[in-house]
């Protein structure tokens, strides 16, 4: 800044001056002015603070920059650079005039720093130094507070204190807080009292009223205003709304609404059967209305109560069969309670109630009922044929007291071992038993009424076959036995045991020994080793394949029973070639070697036989091979009489390879006889026909019912002479439509053999579905001339 020098802003009312080192600023707005000094220091940028009561500045807005050097003669030109320069600040050139071109808002950009310079206009070297002003664009309140979280939901228990907090609301204010009451915010309830209350400065919202009861009314909308300057009047403001939901809490009691139910039950009710029931009715919901059911009087034992959790109702559950005979009603006391019982409102009294449900047995027929449901017994499987196992007995429980008949249900006796009485339920057997087959038998014994054969009760007998000894012991397993060429003499060479179907009391005990017929043999001995097994024991040595491949030992088993029973079972010992470690590499018969080599004759007749019957062989092959071509034609071949695929449009008369065309043509034309009409000929025939058109009938001269016949013996003769036909008469072409159409024939594949000159100009008049056959056909001509 040179001293000396003056600078001058003007603006509506707003001059300022600088002048050497000290500089005051002073401001005419309206009727309000302020001045302020400040003392700059050399080439220090100047702070212009223009503060307006409105933050939108109209555009054009006039600010003068002048400058002494400027005598009024054109020679100075005005510059001015920085922020917004361009788009939003103007100036003069000429006269120093700066103008505002936008409207200002503080909440978009609060400063502005701009450089003002004035310049020679021919030579544009400054004639002052560049100078820096800041433009601060002052505060209005022109931003209403918001609520930027809004709306509001919020909860708060049912039965709160006052002054209970259910959530704190904010509102944002976009104005600067820094400047006068613009951004201070109030709060204040608009809608929601009295029972609610909000806090001015921090926007707590509170109950207003004590013991708010959800079941009376269970949410409240309220609406809060936020007002900045301090809520004084002419401040914005906003508002939101709070939703508070009033949250249950267990403060009622359950209730019946009834004290006394009643109920009536059949005798005959299955037992775990619901009987009824009930409900205690609570305001309260969720947790708070959870119940507990008990049975407090008259009915546990007979009937339990259990909890619904759905519906929350009692069930009541039949736990024993009910007789009317002994007891045909019941007095049940039942008492409900909340599950979650809140101990801050035990002071309003029990959480529980109690009801009365009397339930009545009605009287059914009953079927007969056994006085054992379940009989045990047992029984010999020797026993004899008809003899009493035991006896069951059943009685109708009603008054009546009718008579009883029993049968077995034979679903549980397919083989009807047993029989029981009818009318004294003596259980005896019917077959002769054995254990080893069935050793328990379940049998479900039938008692029915007399007078009304519907009443069928049922009872279980369970029969016990018991065991004799009648299986004599055997082999536990099918044993091969090895034994090696080297066997020592007194070599145990193998273990057996055995095994018997009976069962006695005190378990099994096998004797073994060799039966008295070979008890005296050279080979083998056996050895009872006292524990159910035996040990067979070599007597001698020196065992060769070449004598003898297979020793067959019998071998007697006696067992403890009473009376005692005995098997001989046989023992099969196979000689063996073994190793050092004797483990056994081949078994069987030796193949013994001749004692003179054979002779070159005989080699030579062996090796000629042999020759002669591959000759053989290979000629019955050849012959096999020679295959006459098959009567009855192959698929590929015949495709004129085989549909192989439907909807697929063929060629038309342009594709010759799909068949044999001349096969279609009429049949007034001549036609080689040698040619079969059913597949393309690759034989010719070995008795052709003489080709004089005499002897072709002209099917169109001859009568109707002529017609067909003549066709059908031509179609046999071809077939007769022909002997690459099946050997059977067959029609196997069919391109003939005969002649009792009056269009004729309607097959353009005459043009084959024809010089048909048909006019067919009308196919154009048919629709573009007819086109191709029209430009095929439009000018008179054979598609095929």
């Amino acid at each position: 800044v040179i001293p000396g020098k003056v600078w001058s802003f003007e603006t509506s009312g707003i001059l300022f001056y600088k002048q050497c080192a000290l500089c005051s600023l002073v401001f005419f707005v309206g009727v309000c002015s302020f001045s302020t000094m400040f003392l700059p220091r050399k080439n220090s940028p100047i702070l212009l603070n223009i503060s307006f009561l409105l933050t939108d500045i109209i555009s054009g807005l006039q600010l003068q920059l002048h400058s002494d050097v400027d005598k009024g003669d054109g020679k100075v030109k005005y510059v001015l650079s920085g922020e917004g320069s361009t788009s939003i600040f103007t100036i003069d050139e000429n006269t120093g005039d700066i103008h505002a071109t936008k409207r200002l808002d503080r909440e978009e950009q609060a400063y502005y720093t701009l450089q003002a310079q004035a310049v020679d206009r021919l030579t544009n070297i400054p004639v002052e130094p560049r100078s820096e002003f800041v433009v601060k664009v002052q505060d209005i309140n022109d931003n209403e507070p918001k609520f930027l979280d809004g709306p509001y939901m919020a909860g708060v228990p049912e039965m709160s204190a006052l002054g209970t907090t259910v959530v704190q609301v904010a509102a944002t204010d976009a104005d600067d807080p820094t400047y006068g009451n613009s951004a201070r915010v109030v709060y204040s309830i608009i809608s929601g009292q009295p029972y609610f209350s909000v806090d001015p400065k921090t926007g707590v919202v509170r109950t207003a009223l004590p013991n708010m009861d959800r079941e009376v009314k269970d949410q409240y909308i309220l609406v809060i205003q936020a007002k900045d300057m301090v809520g004084q009047m002419g401040g914005l403001s906003g508002t939101t709304s709070v939703t508070v939901t009033l949250t249950d809490v267990n403060d009622n009691p359950p209730r019946f609404s009834r004290k006394n139910y009643q109920y009536m039950v059949l005798e005959s009710l299955p037992v775990a059967s619901v009987v009824a029931r009930v409900k205690a009715l609570d305001n309260d919901i969720g947790p708070n209305a959870e119940m507990e059911y008990r049975i407090m009087e008259d009915g546990p034992g007979v009937f339990n109560i259990t909890t619904d959790e759905d519906t929350q109702e009692g069930v009541i559950i039949l736990q024993k069969p009910l007789d009317f005979e002994t007891k045909n009603s019941f007095n049940l006391r039942i008492e409900a309670t909340n599950r979650n019982i809140d101990p801050a409102f035990v002071h309003l009294g029990s959480f529980s109630d109690t009801t009365t449900v009397k339930v009545t047995v009605e009287d059914v027929n009953e079927p007969p009922v056994f006085f054992t449901q379940l009989s045990k017994m047992v029984v010999s499987e020797d026993a004899r044929v008809g003899i009493s196992i035991g006896r069951v007995s059943a009685h109708d429980p009603e008054s009546s007291n009718s008579a009883i008949r029993y049968s077995i249900d034979r679903n549980t006796d397919l083989e009807r071992f047993f029989n029981v009485d009818a009318l004294s339920g003596v259980i005896s057997t019917a077959k002769p038993l054995d254990r080893e087959v069935n050793s328990v038998h379940n049998l479900t014994i039938l008692a029915m009424e007399s007078h009304d054969p519907t009443q069928v009760g049922k009872g279980f007998a369970v029969i016990t076959v018991l065991d004799i000894n009648d299986n004599p012991p055997v082999f536990a397993i099918e044993y091969e036995t090895l034994l090696c060429e080297n066997a020592a003499p007194g070599q145990v060479i193998q273990t057996i045991s055995a095994v018997d179907k009976d069962e006695p009391p005190s378990g099994h005990r096998f004797y073994f020994a060799l039966p008295p017929s070979v008890a005296g043999n050279s080979n083998f001995t056996l050895r009872d080793n006292k524990d159910n097994t035996a040990s067979i024991v070599t007597k001698r040595g020196g065992f060769r394949r070449r004598e003898q491949v297979l020793y067959r030992l019998p071998v007697l088993i006696v067992d403890s029973g009473s009376p005692a029973l005995s098997s001989t079972n046989t023992l099969s010992v196979s000689v063996c070639d073994c190793d050092s470690d004797g483990v056994a590499q081949s078994c069987g018969a030796v193949a013994y070697t001749l004692p003179a080599g054979l002779s070159t004759g005989a080699l030579v007749a062996i090796l000629g036989c042999i020759i002669t019957l591959l000759v053989m062989v290979l000629l019955i092959v050849s012959m096999r091979r020679r295959k006459k071509e098959p009567l009855i034609l192959e698929e590929e071949r015949d495709v004129r009489e085989n549909i192989v695929r439907y909807d697929d449009e063929g060629g038309g008369e342009e594709d010759t390879e799909a068949f044999d065309m001349v096969a279609l043509r009429n049949l007034n034309v001549i036609r080689d006889p040698k040619v079969r009409r059913d597949v393309t000929p690759d034989t010719p025939t070995f008795f052709p026909y003489p080709r004089s058109s005499s002897s072709l009938p002209v099917y169109k001269t001859l009568p109707d019912n002529v017609v067909f016949r003549e066709f059908i013996w031509d179609r046999l003769k071809d077939a007769d002479v022909d002997p690459s036909a099946p050997p059977y008469d067959s029609l196997q072409t069919y391109a003939f439509e005969g002649n009792g159409s009056v269009a004729e024939s309607l097959s353009s594949l005459e043009s084959l053999s024809t010089d048909s000159e048909q006019n067919y100009d009308y196919l154009s008049n048919w629709g573009p579905r007819f086109k191709k056959l029209a430009d095929l056909y439009g000018d008179g001509k054979s598609v095929f001339s």
